[in-house]
């Protein structure tokens, strides 16, 4: 008969009592020490059925403590991990944190329960075929409508940097987001005003209300930009208008804040179109200001209402829809009056450089990748001037 191995010192061979009075029963218990886990030295302790089961455990944390692969047992769920990583996010702006619960709640409201270290890829697979069929309940109880391909590989980024954050903690050994297929994007390039649409647009504002708000659009401001102007950022004398503010609505919401970036903290030459609407706003504004007298709401801000009341970033879409309807121009995004002016600009032949420093961008790439597009008539010149050259080209 072979000889019974001796136990190692980590495991120790333990008798319990039977509920229905029999014999004991006998179980393995595994205690090691683990190292330092979340700045604490820890020990695993677990009991095991069999010692064969006790040994081959005891083997298996040895190697991944030695490897610095191991992982200690922990309950977090993804929900809570989100939060822990939410929080160690010091100085994000309130539009951003409420982006990321956003774009997470449909993962939170399937997987949020889910132990970080039992996520598997398939949850994960499976949440992604969810989103882009549609039909997910929302936090108000409708259906989810499809998620855009953006919407869905957003998620996961973010899903990709909790899990990280879980790695760096040792809380799990890998990260099951970063193994989701993100989906290709065929992204439709923004719209833009042709030049004749974009006279069109002119020559209906002229003497409206709400003209200065579109052609602060049209000179390339954000919408937050554009809601957000005070008159104390204009110096008509020195023909300038500084970018210090932006106004925006998240949820139910609306806050101001600093602009989107360094670089989109900008001071601007005035042009004189755009001299000449605001000079057109001030006039109608003192006008409604000697209408109301005291009722007269003096909020200081650019874009405002009959009672000088500062119009939201909401309202402005929706002013700007009727707007472009009864100029009997097609419909584009009030975002892509923004892209008009760097489209225009580039066909004028201004440089990417001060393009990208008018419309406050960092990066002279994502402006002439993301808001500089050729249009028909442009490429149309473009045809004609091959065809020039080749024809000239022939007859030498």
């Amino acid at each position: 008969m072979a000889e019974r191995r001796q136990l190692p010192p980590q495991i120790k061979r333990v008798e319990l009592a039977a509920r229905d009075g029999g014999r004991p029963v006998i179980r393995y218990q595994l205690t090691v020490d683990v190292g330092v886990v979340d700045g604490k030295r820890k020990q695993l302790r677990k009991r095991y059925k069999t010692e064969r089961e006790a040994r081959a455990a005891l083997d298996a944390v040895r190697g991944d403590v030695a490897k610095g692969t191991y992982v200690h047992p922990s309950k977090i769920t993804l929900t809570q991990a989100f939060e822990d990583w939410l929080a160690s996010k010091h100085g994000l702006k309130p539009s951003t944190l409420h982006g990321h619960r956003v774009n997470l709640a449909p993962a939170l409201a399937e997987l949020g329960e889910v132990e970080v270290q039992k996520l598997s890829k398939r949850h994960l697979d499976d949440l992604v075929t969810a989103l882009r069929a549609g039909g997910l309940a929302s936090p108000t109880g409708k259906s989810r409508k499809s998620w855009s391909p953006r919407s869905v590989n957003y998620m996961l980024g973010l899903l990709t940097a909790v899990l990280r954050d879980q790695m760096r903690q040792g809380h799990v050994v890998r990260n099951v987001a970063e193994l989701i297929d993100r989906i290709p994007a065929d992204p439709k390039p923004p719209d833009t005003f042709t030049p004749s649409e974009l006279q069109a647009v002119l020559a209906h504002i002229d003497g409206d209300r709400y003209a200065i708000a579109w052609q602060l659009a049209l000179t390339g401001l954000r919408r937050g930009e554009v809601a957000g102007l005070r008159w104390s950022d204009i110096d008509l004398a020195a023909r300038t208008l500084q970018i210090s503010s932006t106004r925006l609505r998240f949820g139910k919401h609306l806050v101001e804040d600093t602009p989107k970036s360094r670089a989109s903290r900008r001071t601007l030459p005035i042009p004189d179109h755009l001299a000449a609407a605001l000079r057109a706003a001030r006039a109608i504004q003192a006008a409604d200001r000697l209408a109301l007298g005291e009722e007269y709401d003096a909020s200081g801000y650019v874009v405002v209402d009959e009672c000088g009341a500062a119009l939201s970033p909401h309202a402005l879409t929706s002013r700007w829809a009727r707007t472009l309807k009864a100029a009997g121009v097609r419909h584009i995004r009030f975002h892509d009056a923004r892209h008009t002016c760097g489209t225009l600009m580039h066909l004028q032949d201004v440089p990417i450089a001060v393009i990208s420093a008018w419309l406050g961008h960092a990066s002279k790439a994502f402006t002439m990748a993301t808001y500089v597009h050729s249009q028909p008539e442009a490429l149309t010149l473009a045809a004609r001037s091959f065809n020039s050259v080749v024809g000239e080209s022939r007859r030498s």
